[in-house]
């Protein structure tokens, strides 16, 4: 009851000032954005489930993953509806690329090969585990395919375990040990 009685006095608020001839957006409505964007990203929302980059935010096994999304400006497109699959590589796979790498990748004049290899870690479509068949392949958002293996009750993407899986509002995010390069 507590939180119902704001959200009346907003919803009254917008539909009053929508009756007017005022063609600005109520004050009220711009509250709901945060400093990190005004896309679909900056929304606050304490009520939904949470989506792919605020559960990639919330873990810390991900903050080079989310440290790349956000240099490579996809906060927003992986905030929005969905839904995406998105294969998310630890801050050990990171590790395991040659020293100097993530860093370079990370530069401004970098960030449409940063781009790149983090739309081949996405799918446009929600993919669980247990649809997954050995042989699959699935075109990814920068048009390389990924091929799924399963070996026992065991799935692989590209020859990667996927040791964990979890839903969010907008998809599924499969943990990775390694990082997929596309080819």
């Amino acid at each position: 009851m507590k939180h119902t009685l704001p959200f009346f006095a907003l919803a009254a608020s917008l539909v009053i000032s929508s009756c007017g001839s005022n063609t600005e957006a109520p004050a009220e409505a711009t509250a709901t954005t945060t400093e990190q964007g005004t896309g679909q990203s900056g929304v606050k929302d304490e009520t939904s489930a949470p989506n792919i980059v605020q559960v990639a935010s919330g873990s810390k096994d991900h903050t080079t993953l989310v440290a790349a999304v956000k240099a490579a400006e996809l906060v927003d497109a992986l905030s929005n509806a969905g839904p995406f699959t998105v294969f998310a590589p630890t801050n050990a796979a990171f590790d395991k690329l040659p020293a100097g790498t993530v860093e370079g990748l990370l530069k401004p004049e970098k960030k449409a090969d940063l781009q790149t290899i983090l739309e081949y870690h996405t799918y446009v479509g929600n993919l669980k585990v247990e649809y997954m068949q050995d042989g699959q392949e699935f075109e990814e958002v920068s048009g390389g395919k990924v091929k799924i293996t399963k070996k026992g009750d065991k799935t692989f993407v590209n020859g990667s375990e996927i040791v964990a899986s979890i839903p969010t509002s907008n998809g599924m995010i499969h943990v990775i040990n390694d990082v997929l390069l596309p080819k």
